[in-house]
């Protein structure tokens, strides 16, 4: 089975998402970066409007429109911190 991430999706009064991911996607103040396993810690800020995707096991992907907050990266996978968190409509996607 192939190395998985263990990702959290939390806003402000919620959490949204959790679960298994092959890759997280977001676009943060410095650029567009795409998380796979192992990747090197790292703490970067949301840029805003935003959208994080979750790549899940399997290939299907969910998105969520965010706006504010942080996306971090540690050895546990990858928490994201948003002030809100909205469900993306598929048609959406670019």
């Amino acid at each position: 089975m192939a190395e998985q991430l263990n990702v959290q999706l939390v806003a402000v009064e919620e959490k949204v998402w959790s679960g298994k991911a092959e890759m997280v996607m977001a676009r943060t103040t410095e650029g567009e970066l795409g998380v796979l396993p192992g990747h090197a810690p790292l703490l970067g800020q949301l840029a805003e409007p935003g959208r994080v995707r979750i790549k899940l096991p399997g290939g299907e992907q969910v998105a969520y429109e965010v706006s504010g907050g942080f996306l971090s990266v540690n050895e546990q996978g990858v928490t994201v911190l948003a002030e809100s968190a909205t469900p993306a409509s598929a048609a959406s996607d670019n």
